[in-house]
């Protein structure tokens, strides 16, 4: 079973701002079960986005586990990030959206390549 979106969203902010980082909810999702979209801005211009990833048949992902991928690569501009997000509220309203800053580029999360 999957911890509810706003449940996960808020451990995630507070293990980045325990570590040093800086992040905070840009848009509020669905309380339940909104996907999850997550930029890393370094603070330099430059902005990776993840977004939900699939995961792989070849993997031992627990059941439930989010897993995340980079969707627009890293050492991007941050309005690479921006323009693509715009994108995805257009195609799904109930969607959460967190900004992380921090000068190491860290997001915090379990990715995946694709």
């Amino acid at each position: 079973m999957r911890l509810k979106s706003a449940i996960w969203v808020s451990a995630l902010i507070r293990r980045a701002n325990g570590a040093g980082a800086f992040a905070a909810v840009r848009r509020r999702g669905a309380e339940e079960a909104g996907a999850v979209f997550v930029k890393a801005t370094r603070l330099d211009g430059t902005a990776t986005l993840y977004g939900p990833a699939m995961p792989s048949l070849e993997g031992d992902y627990e059941p439930g586990e989010r897993l995340f991928a980079a969707i627009v690569p890293e050492g991007s501009t941050e309005l690479d990030c921006e323009e693509r997000m715009r994108r995805e509220i257009r195609f799904d309203p109930d969607l959460w959206f967190v900004e992380i800053e921090d000068r190491e580029g860290r997001h915090f999360l379990d990715t995946v390549s694709q």
